[in-house]
């Protein structure tokens, strides 16, 4: 079968190389200047290598904080360039303040501003060429899509949300019996009839199969899959490519013996782990709760103008194995704003005061959750702590809601820099996605990335 060929990058393969070419480009232009120009303050050479690492180093960090390897708004120009003169501004900033790793400041200040703008310069023009050139649709992957009529489209959503340059081209509808469908425009939909010549045609680059074998996966289309697979063909379960894409893990889709479809992370019963793992929670805390007493007097008269009444309050949550404990908050509402019973926050809230809002925007809110944090009722990274009543109700309605118990319930979690607020039950199964995946791939890597979430939640004022 004489295949066309479909250049395409990975979700991997592309966070990598907007990582590396960043710093390549402002290193590279960094060093053109620094020939062409009488620029001291930045050299590129053997001796002074340690300040091409600490800018490296900060550079990545902020564009992270940033989001500049979200690939969502990395193809939107418009977003790039705020993102892109925040982060070079926060870095030149930093590395200015740490000259015991950097250069001494220059006698011409001068100088300051031509390395501010050789990193924007070096930034905006490798991402115009990401956004115009790799983010194009000659780059993005093809799949074709075997499933039934009642999931396609909310297949199709799920995914290419999560990717833009994973395009689903086409679906193979396994529905035995004829089922009228509408569809979008650009997706075409075949019959089970010939797959090899669909994926040649269409220059496939993988195959995606969302259909349980009892429905619809008969003798002749496994054997065409056995076929398509020994010519090269990736062949993909649905599950793997949702968890991979989205980050999350489908419990939808997932049958009673949850076990097959999550084994958990090592990390939940790795000791070395667990024992760092307490360390940092006690450092943080600390750090959060010295900050909390900094900015007290602020909060003390915020709420005295807009709040008018107590300061904290507290709340019975559900935490690891199903205990109950007392959580610590300020208080972002109204006085008695359950007197008609318990119920979940809705996104404008009435019962939210003023300042309680901005509290809950800045997550400022939170900081007394570190008590609890040292108490070892919580961690600084874990699901979020929910209601005993709460619980009770969505453990009826969502599979393995509380699956999310094994670990310590945390300040801030995978589900909280990724969720939006949840208000429904669909939000609360989105959010158990995340926290699932979070139980799942628990890791030092991940809890760092969720740290730096954070911050990009906390600056750019998106707490609910």
């Amino acid at each position: 079968m004489s295949q066309k060929s479909n250049i395409h990058f990975d979700i991997s393969e592309r966070k990598i190389l907007l990582r590396l070419l960043d710093i390549g480009c402002v290193l590279a232009l960094l060093y053109v200047v620094g020939l062409v120009f009488k620029f001291d303050y930045f050299r590129i050479d053997a001796t002074r290598w340690v300040w091409s690492i600490v800018l490296a180093l900060y550079l990545t960090v902020f564009a992270t904080i940033f989001e500049l390897y979200n690939l969502q708004k990395a193809a939107k120009f418009e977003t790039v360039v705020q993102n892109i003169i925040l982060t070079s501004s926060v870095t030149v900033l930093f590395y200015l303040l740490t000259p015991f790793y950097t250069p001494l400041l220059p006698t011409n200040r001068m100088q300051i501003v031509y390395f501010f703008l050789s990193i924007n310069v070096a930034l905006f023009l490798w991402r115009y060429a990401y956004i115009t050139l790799i983010s194009a649709p000659r780059f993005f992957k093809k799949v074709l899509l075997l499933t039934d009529s009642a999931s396609v489209l909310p297949i199709l959503e799920a995914l290419q949300k999560s990717d833009p340059n994973y395009k689903i081209v086409g679906f193979v509808n396994m529905d035995r019996d004829n089922v009228a469908l509408e569809l979008p425009e650009d997706l075409l939909l075949f019959s089970t009839e010939d797959l090899a010549t669909i994926v040649t045609e269409l220059s496939i680059s993988e195959i995606v199969v969302a259909t349980p074998q009892a429905q619809g996966m008969t003798v002749e289309v496994n054997s065409q899959l056995l076929s398509l697979l020994e010519k090269g063909v990736p062949i993909r379960e649905y599950t793997q490519v949702y968890e991979e894409l989205t980050h999350r893990i489908p419990v939808q889709h997932v049958e009673q013996d949850f076990y097959r479809y999550f084994p958990f992370s090592r990390s939940n019963q790795n000791k070395l782990y667990l024992f760092f793992h307490r360390i940092l929670d006690l450092l943080f805390s600390c750090i959060g709760l010295v900050f909390g007493l900094a900015i007290f007097p602020c909060i003390l008269l915020g709420n005295l103008i807009g709040n008018r009444g107590p300061v904290f309050y507290t709340q019975t949550r559900v935490g690891k194995n199903g205990t109950h404990f007392k959580i610590y908050k300020l208080r972002s509402m109204v006085t008695n704003a359950e007197k008609d019973g318990a119920q979940f926050a809705s996104k404008k809230d009435a019962r939210v005061t003023k300042f309680g809002r901005f509290l809950r925007r800045s997550r400022f809110d939170e900081i007394p959750q570190f008590i609890n944090v040292i108490k070892g009722d919580m961690s600084v990274i874990g699901p979020r702590p929910e209601r005993p009543i709460f619980i009770k109700e969505l453990s009826k309605k969502i599979p393995f809601y509380e699956v999310r118990h094994l670990v310590k319930p945390g300040v801030t979690g995978w589900a909280q820099v990724n969720a939006k607020y949840g208000m429904t039950q669909e939000d609360a199964l989105e959010k158990l996605q995340y926290d699932l995946y979070y139980i799942k791939r628990r890791s030092f890597f991940l809890d760092i990335s969720i740290v730096i979430k954070t911050l990009s939640t906390i600056i750019f004022f998106r707490g609910q």
